[in-house]
């Protein structure tokens, strides 16, 4: 088992765009700026390609099923990979982001040369209103199987308890807010508030109201083996909580936006480096207009390669 992936999965932007539906749960969300968003969407997309491949880490990009789905950029939310072969297919809590997903991804990594020997399909729980939104909503310490997960309506507590029992992980959920009270908005996705990486954590307890959570979490990271960074609520909303760890070849590799690069403290940006070197993208656009950053483009592939 491994924490840190050396492949990852993106889907283009082609259908990009302000999604109104998923703004309603998204606060980092604004409004369509002008006619050049798609465009700026996939130039931003290409320079983020470029840095994984500089990087030396694998790359699989994929179109979308369709152009009418403006989040596709996000692919982590419908699906997750695992080392042990598995394909999990997530329940979405907006009907413009179902469509996104594709029922013959399997074959579709098959023919990137990655084994899919088993999937896993919860999305009959949109049924009965129970969201649980990949990599988004599970933040995944995979060497300690404990899965991180801040409730929200994309987040079910109910979701959340299948999954861990699926995957025979141990949950540890919590609340996490903008502004850090209990009247606050829900944050919509944990990795917006925290990533792990092999031996750090970088994770903004502010945003969590109840003090028995930020003790809960805190410790249980520590525990887990990881340096604790923590991040302020303003950098939290400047994505700073939004990276992701990533290996190759040439070594490890910590990928971030300019935007949350430039949110951190000197201090912080040499406690990450010693984890891997910096590797920063600008992606203003994506951020503004779909409300997510560079992790939440990334979807790890850990499955087995052929």
């Amino acid at each position: 088992m491994t924490q840190v992936a050396s492949r990852v999965i993106l889907i283009r932007p082609t259908g990009f765009g302000f999604d109104v539906e998923t703004a309603g749960s998204n606060a980092f969300q604004n409004p369509d700026a002008g006619p050049d968003t798609r465009r700026a969407a996939l130039e931003e997309f290409d320079a983020l390609i470029a840095a994984v491949d500089r990087c030396g880490i694998g790359l699989t990009v994929l179109d979308p099923t369709t152009t009418e789905a403006p989040n596709a950029v996000f692919p982590n939310n419908w699906f997750s990979t695992h080392a042990d072969g598995g394909l999990v297919f997530y329940p979405m809590h907006n009907a413009s982001r179902r469509v996104e997903r594709d029922q013959d991804l399997a074959a579709v990594l098959h023919r990137e040369g990655s084994d899919v020997s088993h999937t896993i399909d919860l999305t009959a729980l949109e049924t009965t209103g129970r969201a649980l939104e990949g990599t988004g909503s599970l933040v995944l310490d995979r060497v300690n199987r404990i899965a991180y997960a801040a409730l929200s309506p994309r987040t079910s507590e109910g979701a959340l308890n299948r999954w861990c029992v699926r995957m025979g992980y141990e949950q540890v959920p919590f609340l996490a807010t903008m502004d850090g009270t209990l009247t606050g908005k829900p944050v919509y996705h944990t990795n917006v508030v925290m990533c792990i990486g092999e031996a750090f954590s970088a994770i903004c307890l502010e945003a969590l109201p109840y003090p028995a959570d930020r003790d809960d979490v805190g410790l249980q990271l520590e525990r887990s083996g990881k340096e604790l960074i923590r991040l302020s609520l303003d950098q939290m909303c400047r994505y700073a909580g939004n990276m992701l760890q990533l290996s190759s070849s040439k070594g490890y590799f910590i990928l971030l936006s300019g935007t949350a690069f430039a949110s951190l403290s000197a201090e912080q940006r040499k406690q990450l480096s010693a984890h891997g070197e910096l590797v920063v993208v600008d992606i203003p656009t994506i951020e503004r207009v779909g409300g997510g950053s560079v992790r939440c483009m990334l979807a790890e592939d850990f499955l087995p390669r052929r």
